[in-house]
């Protein structure tokens, strides 16, 4: 018996390819598939972060296919029931709700605008938006910036199979041909032979450079760098514990002929009790050296010692003040406040470290083994204060300085007190001057491969090298080539570009953030890696940037910024944007509720400089879009449940294949309804 149903319908409704689109199992499966996509989405935004998220899932390809075919489904599945009849009302709502929502989506990855400026007080507008993306930009011979997409979290490029950027304006041929998620740059001076530079730039003539080591046994470390005379970028060299730089000339007394100078002490003086707090770090390996800082009122006199590991455990902290001594476990009163018998004082062991270094001037530990264990101590109470004449309580046998403690490690934001100049002169001649909070200020002469004792703990520094006439040059590498000394955590990933030109090959690696000169011919690239750069048709200007602070404290309890928003037609606007209270611009009503205006929200501050603040900007078209779409959802759930006439069944099945059987059971059905009336 024919299906009277299919032969009334239009023959695109008949259609093999409409009826897969329009099929509820088409629907079922790309519905379970978005779901479980969205579930790997959450647990990689929460394992890694949101850049990982979008790369596989919610920015990838297949997602934005897998979309346009739900949204097809959808429609076709519409187009289904036509001729629409009034209890297909609610359904088509539903459906049209869900499309739109998709359209708008579709039209915000598209189109849409969202990244941070970083603005200065009382620098002009800028119109650079950072985006949360990595590209390669080329500044081309022939003046043109143009910008290659370099996101390489999954299918890294190799040398063997290389990303292919195509032809460079001077004919050379660009390529990326490896990846690294960390590079260190080190700096490798080239010596600029006599006369073979022009003597009208003093960067390209030359600066006198120095290499040095500096080691240390108490904490199994050693470092090294060159240093280039009085440059701004690499004419110093900083360890956290202390600074070292390289001036032109010589030390002031050196070359004056005087004795060096002398710590300066303050005669004794009697204190009343006052509150004490300081903080010291010890080493197992060297019970006679700490270093430490006076966090509050003044030295508490206390001796603190490491004792070595035993049997798995973290060792035990010796406190000496006075006559008394006291000893602690580590593991069981790590960051707990205990108290100090026989003083007025309390111990918090704030932290341990088996295998104690430092790295980029913070304290870290290289691996579990207890190698060089060491803690950070913090003493607090209410007595009065060692005083600047008494003998240090820190193992020298030498007196304190004025403040009174151990060397200091400086606090956030405060400059090292420990302190290293040295001295070149025209002849090559080497003088130095050090400050040490321990052993006070010295000068003298330096010689080539003799040790330097420098008072900072136990490290000893050694000149191995020096250039009369040297330019700047950075020698680029992975943890993979050689052993780095910094923690990967806090290297910059980098790209490797190849460039082939007239037969002759170079390559480069380019860590984020660095400027690199390619040699092309006639003239020099220029290249940079890093995150991606659109320029905005307005430019942002930071006029006033605030920080509110919690009463009794310098913790902020909110920051805005006052920004100036300038267009290329001469128009201004003004505005105030704080956490979760953004503005727009433009700010007519009707561009703010279609998404064609720009969001500008607070992001983040320095605390180090209050005169600089990052905004967010984000512009969506499809926003308008998403409401109407979600709205219209709302509207046709509400339908289908709630209201009757709504709710009755469709007369009509979906265009799938279906049986005689099923036909003539609905029409039954139908007419025991009717009899039933």
């Amino acid at each position: 018996m024919p299906n009277r149903r299919s032969t009334d319908q239009p023959a695109w409704q008949r259609n093999p390819v409409f009826e897969f689109f329009a099929s509820l199992k088409l629907a079922v499966v790309l519905l379970a598939v978005v779901i479980v996509a969205a579930i790997a989405g959450t647990l990689y935004e929460s394992t890694f972060d949101a850049k990982v998220a979008r790369a596989y899932v919610y920015g990838a390809p297949w997602f934005n296919l897998w979309l346009v075919l739900l949204g097809a489904n959808l429609a076709c599945s519409a187009l289904s029931r036509w001729r629409w009849r009034k209890h297909h009302l609610a359904f088509l709502i539903t459906h049209l709700g869900i499309i739109t929502l998709l359209i708008g989506s579709l039209i915000g990855r598209i189109w849409g605008v969202e990244g941070t400026i970083t603005l200065f007080k009382g620098e002009p507008p800028t119109n650079r938006l950072l985006v949360d993306e990595r590209q390669l930009r080329v500044h081309d011979i022939d003046g043109v910036v143009k910008g290659y997409p370099a996101e390489f979290l999954h299918h890294p490029p190799s040398p063997q199979h290389p990303r292919d950027l195509g032809l460079l304006a001077s004919g050379a041929h660009l390529q990326i041909v490896d990846y690294a998620p960390a590079i260190e740059g080190k700096l490798n001076p080239m010596p600029v032979p006599a006369g073979g530079a022009p003597a009208s730039a003093e960067a390209s003539a030359g600066r006198p450079a120095l290499h040095f080591t500096i080691s240390t046994g108490m904490m199994n470390q050693r470092l090294d760098g060159w240093l280039l005379a009085d440059d701004p970028q690499h004419g110093s060299f900083s360890m956290g514990l202390a600074n070292i730089e390289l001036k032109r000339g010589t030390a002031t007394s050196v070359a004056a002929g005087v004795p060096p100078a002398q710590p300066t002490r303050l005669p004794p003086q009697l204190e009343e009790a006052t509150d004490l707090g300081e903080s010291i770090f010890a080493f197992s390996k060297a019970p006679d050296e700490q270093i430490g800082h006076v966090r509050k009122g003044g030295s508490t006199g206390a001796k603190v010692r490491l004792l070595p590991p035993e049997n798995g455990n973290k060792g035990r902290v010796v406190i000496s003040s006075g006559a008394s001594e006291v000893s602690f476990d580590v593991t069981e009163n790590l960051r707990r406040d205990v108290e100090i018998a026989g003083t007025p004082f309390t111990l918090t062991i704030e932290n341990y470290w088996p295998d104690f270094r430092i790295e980029n001037g913070k304290p870290d530990s290289l691996s579990e083994e207890p190698n060089n264990p060491a803690v950070l101590v913090t003493i607090r109470g209410h007595a009065v204060p060692v005083s600047a004449s008494e003998k240090n309580p820190h193992g020298t046998g030498k007196e304190l300085t004025a403040t009174g403690g151990p060397p200091a490690m400086p606090a956030p934001g405060e400059g090292a007190l420990n302190h290293l100049t040295f001295f070149i002169a025209d002849g090559g001649a080497i003088t130095y001057e050090l400050v040490s909070r321990k052993n006070g200020n010295s000068s003298g002469n330096i010689e080539l491969n003799k040790p330097l004792t420098t008072g900072w703990a136990d490290w000893q520094l050694v000149v191995d090298n020096t250039m009369p006439s040297a330019q700047a040059h950075m020698d680029f590498s992975t943890p993979g080539e050689r052993p780095v000394s910094s923690a990967g955590g806090d290297l910059p990933d980098g790209v490797r570009v190849r460039v082939q030109q007239k037969g002759e090959t170079f390559e480069q690696w380019i860590p984020a953030g660095w400027q690199i000169a390619v040699p092309t011919s006639p003239d020099q690239t220029m290249m940079v890696y890093g995150w991606k750069m659109i320029g905005l048709p307005i430019g942002l200007e930071l006029l006033d940037f605030e920080v509110k602070r919690n009463e009794g404290s310098d913790s902020p309890a909110g920051f805005k910024s006052t920004v100036r928003v300038v267009t290329a037609d001469g128009e201004t606007a003004t505005g105030a944007c704080w956490m979760n209270h953004p503005f727009s611009f433009p700010g007519q009503w009707w561009r703010t509720w279609t998404g064609l205006t720009y969001k500008i929200s607070q992001a983040s501050w320095n605390p180090e400089n209050v005169n600089q603040s990052t905004v967010q900007i984000l512009r969506d078209p499809g926003w308008f879009l998403k409401w109407i779409g979600s709205l219209l959802v709302v509207i046709g759930v509400f339908m289908m449940f709630y209201l009757a006439p709504y709710r009755k069944q469709t007369e009509g099945e979906p265009i799938t294949p279906s049986s005689a059987a099923q036909k003539s059971e609905g029409k039954k059905d139908e007419a025991i309804a009717e009899i039933a009336r």
